[in-house]
């Protein structure tokens, strides 16, 4: 948790964010995934002062459970002194004991950000999904908190001003945008509606460019000029030939790359747009590919 302090921003966490998004549709499988289209309504996890600071914690607390279908899971929220956000106690269950930080007895609008977080170690940890490292594991997820319709909270966390600063979570604010924003390419969901920080809107905006980009890219038909012409210099480079080997694009930002497939024809393999799993299609002109593991239908000029 930044608190007052330093803010990191850009897309430092891009590669393991998008390792992420293919590990839970790998994980979850595309029908699960559909299953949380609707995101955490912001009236289900409010928070006014007036609540008991106990007894409304259980209350999102019991709201993020049943967002996230985790069954016959009960959780005793408590604060104290820490250095992180929250902490959680992962168990068999059913029973789980959160720690929040004692800023937010004070901070009680950003409860619902910080559970979300917390709960989502505990749906991750039943379904035996993690990436190794400490780091990457959190990147996870927060990845998967976002994509699975709770994250926009962590997003709407983020202040900062000349005086003072706050963000939860271990992804930057323009890669929660980006994962929000991929999300919402997906399910035609709006998150910017729900948000109160004005940073939150700037970051969020900055990660749909990054998303609609990932669209745009070769061999897809919607790439742009530029990126077309290089991928065509590529393809010249990337057969079978005298000295040649495996062909893989060569300016920054290029994931595509070609191979030969044995029988002197070459094909080009590519991340999907949505769920970053490679596809690997024949080079032969306008192709249409479907993603096997998000159903993403691509329309392709390879």
């Amino acid at each position: 948790m930044a608190n007052d302090g330093p803010v990191q921003h850009g897309y430092p966490h891009l590669e393991t964010v998008r390792a992420a998004i293919t590990a839970l549709y790998k994980r979850l499988s595309y029908d699960t995934v559909q299953t949380f289209a609707t995101s955490v309504a912001p009236v289900d996890v409010a928070f006014c002062d007036t609540d008991d600071l106990y007894l409304g914690a259980q209350r999102v607390a019991r709201e993020l459970v049943r967002h996230y279908r985790l069954p016959d899971a009960r959780f005793v929220v408590s604060f104290r002194e820490m250095t992180h956000a929250a902490n959680v106690e992962l168990t068999a269950g059913p029973e789980y004991f959160v720690e929040l930080n004692d800023r937010f007895r004070t901070h009680r609008r950003d409860i619902g950000a910080a559970l979300a977080h917390e709960v989502m170690h505990v749906y991750l940890h039943r379904l035996d999904l993690s990436f190794p490292g400490v780091r990457e594991n959190e990147i996870l997820t927060d990845t998967a908190t976002t994509y699975l319709g709770a994250g926009w909270l962590l997003l709407d966390a983020y202040r900062e001003d000349s005086a003072s600063s706050q963000k939860l979570g271990y992804l930057t604010p323009e890669e929660f945008g980006y994962v929000l924003a991929k999300r919402s390419l997906v399910f035609g969901e709006d998150p910017s509606v729900w948000f109160t920080s004005p940073q939150a809107y700037t970051a969020y905006g900055k990660g749909l460019a990054l998303a609609r980009e990932d669209e745009q890219q070769p061999p897809l038909t919607a790439a742009g000029w530029a990126g077309r012409r290089r991928y065509a210099r590529d393809r010249r480079h990337g057969g079978p030939g005298p000295g040649q080997g495996q062909g893989q694009g060569q300016g920054p930002g290029t994931r595509y790359a070609f191979t030969p497939d044995g029988t002197g024809s070459l094909r080009v393999s590519f991340p999907c747009p949505t769920c970053h799993q490679r596809i690997r299609v024949p080079v032969r002109g306008r192709v249409r590919a479907r993603c096997a593991l998000c159903r993403t239908v691509l329309e392709c000029d390879t």
